[in-house]
């Protein structure tokens, strides 16, 4: 009966989503091909999802479960392209087809043996000053195309200079296939863990930034714990773990999860919101609240720096707030350019709770 309701909350509310001119070389987007109209940002990616060679580039990565794979993507940005946004095609404005000069549109897929792969990511990583790395764990509802946009569009709009990076696991990309996910994104955690380790032992990276969104924070936070626990030797190259509406239960977190993260002496940094609709309707179906969801209290951990988005994001959904709302994108490009703790960056405001100390977007 809960899974009935959940499905029903989430058919009611939607699905969930699991600036370049005419420039020269001096563009603050380094590393990134520019055309007359859009740039080309180039993503590396590794992936659990059975590979469906012959289908084109939307569907090349499916449903099933399968062996990891290694590859890159090529995504457009248009020119006019606005913080936050994954521009697509509208009917209201007469558009019926992807064109790489008004949208983001997942342009190619190239696949690579493991060795080479790794050749090219580390060449990519060193080419940068910090010899840094995001590595992005999508949610759930989220296609590969949804995915290497998304990671595309963050690494743009954070003009991030080292290699964007995503990890896919098989999401169903269909809001009634929670359960499916749910099961697929336990299942994906071994292998999640075997991606970091090749990725963190060939890949040069020197400032490795973990992001997880949604469900995908059950997959990165489990992998790192016991990755990290068999070898500890990679704390070193971890530079920032950031979660973004965790659809975690909130209790598991504090009593399990936060303790094995902080014994990493990796930072962290956890993003939830009161208006976060998906993670409510989670909490129907599993009967707790979620990490990401602060509408009854804020996850607070002393040693993890708490981010309160309420009031930021103005969507439907309110659950991508930390991919599609410029206050966020900005507190996210403070942290990762530039190393600031949630005590120096500017956009945030701090709330000294009975909990604890926390801090909030400043809307």
């Amino acid at each position: 009966m809960k899974a009935l309701t959940f499905f029903s909350l989430l058919l009611l509310i939607g699905s969930i989503a699991g600036c370049v001119a005419n420039r020269d070389t001096t563009d603050r987007h380094v590393g990134i091909k520019l055309k007359p109209n859009y740039a080309v940002v180039n993503v590396f990616f590794g992936t659990d999802r059975e590979e469906n060679i012959g289908l084109d580039v939307k569907n090349r990565f499916g449903l099933e479960q399968g062996e990891i794979k290694y590859g890159t993507a090529k995504v457009s940005i248009p020119r006019d392209h606005r913080m936050g946004e994954l521009e697509k095609p509208s009917i209201l404005r007469l558009e019926f087809r992807e064109n790489p000069e008004k949208h983001v549109v997942l342009l190619n897929i190239s696949t690579r043996p493991k060795d080479k792969y790794f050749e090219e990511l580390a060449s990519k990583i060193r080419s940068s000053a910090k010899r840094s790395a995001f590595i992005f764990v999508h949610g759930y509802n989220v296609s590969f195309e949804e995915a290497a946009k998304r990671t595309a569009q963050i690494s743009y709009d954070l003009a991030f200079e080292g290699a964007p990076v995503f990890y896919s696991w098989p999401s169903q990309g269909k809001i009634a296939s929670y359960t499916i996910d749910k099961r697929n994104v336990e299942w994906a955690e071994v292998n999640l863990k075997a991606f970091l380790d090749d990725f963190l032992s060939r890949s040069s990276a020197q400032n490795v930034y973990l992001v997880a969104h949604s469900m995908g924070n059950l997959a990165l936070t489990g992998a790192v714990v016991s990755l990290l626990d068999d070898k500890p030797e990679f704390r070193s190259q971890l530079t920032e773990i950031i979660l973004t509406a965790p659809d975690i239960d909130a209790d598991v977190f504090k009593r399990d999860i936060a303790p094995a993260l902080l014994e990493s002496k990796t930072p962290v940094t956890l993003y939830a919101s009161s208006e976060d609709k998906a993670l409510l309707a989670s909490k129907e179906v599993h009967g707790h609240p979620r990490v990401g969801d602060s509408s009854e209290r804020l996850v607070i951990v002393q040693g993890i720096e708490t981010i309160d988005a309420t009031g930021a994001n103005t969507s439907f959904l309110g659950h991508s707030y930390f991919a599609d709302t410029k206050s966020v994108l900005s507190d996210l490009f403070y942290l990762i350019r530039d190393g600031l703790r949630a005590n120096q960056r500017f956009g945030l405001s701090v709330v000294n709770s009975p909990a604890g100390r926390y801090w909030k977007i400043k809307e």
